[in-house]
């Protein structure tokens, strides 16, 4: 069994702003898809394909909007894809653009995914498709795809650039016109979301080219089912900790097939656990504006003498010793 899916928050977009804007319940959203608020706060962080999948989805149904996915790709742009879009303003011409964000989406921004050149007769698709079965929210977010493969497109081409149609993934789709008009273009249904490009324009040079700055972090490869537990428990710590049984139903794997994958990569769930509660203790002690004891209900201990404890366990000193011995290493670096 492969990896599941991993994203960027930040392809959601402006998600929280247009439900809030339709009249709806961001909060129902997110607590429907399992997911914390605060996660959008935190535009790097990386969360599984199939949470984002749900959350756009759950985000056209709490607006009644089933054009709100094109909505938000087309009010971010290529600036909702964090470092791609980075990469994209970096390129010389659409044609290094395209080539540099099929080498490094995989790698910066999603997995489970493809992104990319194919040939098509005398000309090429710039596509995009979900390779990990799944169909719940599966057009919501290749809508959202296809509006940031226009924006990518657009950044060379200008503004006001238009396809002669694009395709999108699905059986059938509702609000047809509406969507056209957002996207610009006439729009047919295939297996795959695409964008039907003639071979002259990937010379296009870049109006507006830039340094790359700084660059993500690389996601976790593949296969890295260590990594996703770890992750969604760092999402979980958000509203509080959580069992082996949630974690494992969010992989889609029983507890049991869970424990097998993290025994096969030489660790368990205990393990990973406590790694992710000692980093986040020590991100929290490091502010100095929380007290020892709101860390301690923040991490789901029952109270500070419990978190000390464990804090001593992995530190060998108290939270309160390691706290101000880091703040007298910052004035000596000072």
């Amino acid at each position: 069994m492969d990896g599941p899916g991993l994203t960027r928050a930040c392809t959601m977009g402006p998600i929280v702003t247009a439900v809030e804007a339709a009249g709806g319940s961001v909060a129902r959203v997110f607590r429907r898809a399992e997911m914390p608020l605060a996660l959008m706060d935190e535009p790097d962080r990386f969360i599984l394909l199939s949470d984002q999948l749900r959350l756009v989805e759950g985000a056209v149904r709490e607006s009644g909007d089933p054009a709100l996915p094109a909505r938000l790709a087309m009010a971010t742009g290529i600036g909702g894809l964090g470092a791609i879009g980075r990469h994209v303003r970096a390129c010389a011409t659409l044609g290094e653009a395209l080539a540099r964000v099929e080498a490094v989406t995989s790698l910066l921004l999603q997995t489970a995914t493809w992104t990319g050149l194919r040939r098509e007769g005398t000309g090429f698709v710039y596509g995009y498709a979900v390779t990990e079965p799944m169909e719940v929210g599966r057009q919501a977010n290749a809508m959202l795809a296809l509006g940031y493969l226009l924006g990518t497109v657009r950044h060379f081409m200008g503004p006001h650039w238009r396809p002669e149609r694009a395709v999108l993934t699905g059986a059938s789709l509702p609000d047809r016109a509406e969507i056209e008009r957002i996207f610009g273009c006439e729009l047919s249904l295939g297996p795959r979301t695409g964008l039907p490009l003639d071979a002259a324009l990937l010379a296009a040079p870049n109006p507006a080219p830039g340094p790359l700055l700084e660059e993500a972090a690389p996601l976790p490869p593949e296969g890295g089912v260590v990594a996703c537990v770890a992750g969604l428990i760092e999402l979980a710590l958000c509203d509080g900790r959580p069992s082996i049984d949630w974690v494992a139903r969010r992989l889609g794997l029983s507890r049991r097939g869970l424990q097998r994958r993290l025994e096969a990569e030489g660790t368990g769930f205990a393990p990973i656990l406590q790694a992710v509660l000692r980093a986040r203790a020590e991100a929290l002690l490091a502010k100095d504006t929380l007290s020892i004891g709101q860390i301690a209900l923040d991490l789901g201990y029952a109270d500070p003498a419990h978190f000390t404890r464990a804090f001593v366990a992995w530190t060998g000193v108290g939270p309160r010793v390691w706290r101000r011995l880091r703040g007298g290493e910052e004035v000596q670096a000072r």
